[in-house]
């Protein structure tokens, strides 16, 4: 998989664990300034993480077609990070959380 995120994005925060974890970039490229995007992944526990999900600052995000894009891209590229020998479909199957 091409690493977009470090050719395009700024990353602003990084946390990796075998418990899931989170990652952060700025949006400013992008013309959002001073808005941020987030992929994180919740542990279920059992050694089990959940499905990998997409926050952002902006409002109504999930609308707006570029802002998804990214959301894609940053999440993918969050699971090459903490889960590389598994499948990505796989994972995205996965519940939200054990709750």
């Amino acid at each position: 998989m091409e690493n977009k995120i470090d050719m395009k994005y700024t990353i602003i925060r990084q946390e990796l664990s075998h418990r899931g974890g989170g990652i952060e970039i700025a949006l400013d490229n992008f013309g959002f300034e001073d808005e941020k995007m987030t992929a994180y992944q919740n542990y279920l526990g059992g050694g089990m993480l959940g499905r990998i999900l997409n926050d952002c600052t902006i409002n109504g995000w999930s609308q707006n077609e570029k802002l998804v894009e990214i959301a894609e891209d940053l999440s993918q590229y969050f699971h090459s990070l903490i889960q590389p020998e598994d499948d990505w479909n796989e994972t995205q199957r996965m519940p939200l959380s054990a709750y």
